[in-house]
């Protein structure tokens, strides 16, 4: 149920007397304090915050977005893409999938 679905059964109950004006406002006061936002996980944010570096850029700006979110210089994490590609081939899907689905600065 949404904010606004809330509000306006709270809205129903006071019109209809089942809530005095005194406890529609306390409950929907406690219905705002609860919604508010609450603060992310340090990763959950870093995460929702990579983003492809526009300036830092070789091919998509994936390793430039990598080095500015983790505070690594970007030429390691071009460096670690390369050794992955070479010894596995793993860094290139890696890095065409974070190419593809990581958005731009």
């Amino acid at each position: 149920m949404t904010l606004s679905d809330e509000l306006a059964k709270l809205g129903e109950l006071r019109a209809s007397g089942t809530l005095t004006e005194e406890e529609f406002a306390r409950a929907k006061e406690r219905l705002l304090s609860t919604q508010s936002p609450h603060p992310q996980e340090p990763a959950v944010a870093a995460v929702n915050a990579f983003r492809r570096s526009r300036s830092d850029r070789v091919l998509g700006g994936v390793c430039g977005g990598m080095g500015r979110s983790t505070g690594v210089e970007a030429w390691v994490w071009r460096l670690l893409f390369t050794v992955l590609f070479i010894f596995a081939g793993a860094g290139l899907l890696l890095y065409l999938l974070l190419w593809i689905f990581v958005p731009s600065e």
